[in-house]
């Protein structure tokens, strides 16, 4: 059922990782950091139009060494859960995070396609 590289994800998420969203100066974006207890693991980048109800993902950004164990994904994941507490669409302009969203079920009430 599980593999190591699941195993070792869910040991990352459950005992070493911090997730912290920083909005930028002006308010409308800011940066999704995903690190552990030593450096940063990955990174999403937004920008926020409130008065549209939208959040754009710009791009999703993880380090060499930890990539291919779902650390974008659960970048992306958070985002949506985000934009779903403040009732925001999310349109992913980054072509890894439409195909992460393109490939989720639950996501059509919030996935701007155009």
């Amino acid at each position: 059922m599980f593999n190591n590289s699941s195993v070792q994800f869910l040991y990352l998420i459950n005992k070493a990782l911090i997730m912290k969203f920083e909005n930028n100066k002006s308010g409308n974006g800011g940066v999704l950091t995903l690190n552990n207890e030593i450096k940063e693991i990955g990174r999403l980048t937004y920008t926020i139009f409130p008065e549209d109800h939208k959040l754009i993902i710009s791009f999703v950004l993880v380090h060499p060494e930890f990539e291919g164990r779902g650390m974008g994904k659960y970048l992306v994941e958070e985002a949506i859960k985000f934009s779903r507490e403040n009732n925001w669409k999310v349109y992913p302009h980054c072509s890894y995070a439409r195909a992460v969203m393109t490939r989720m079920s639950d996501v059509d009430d919030i996935f701007l396609k155009n």
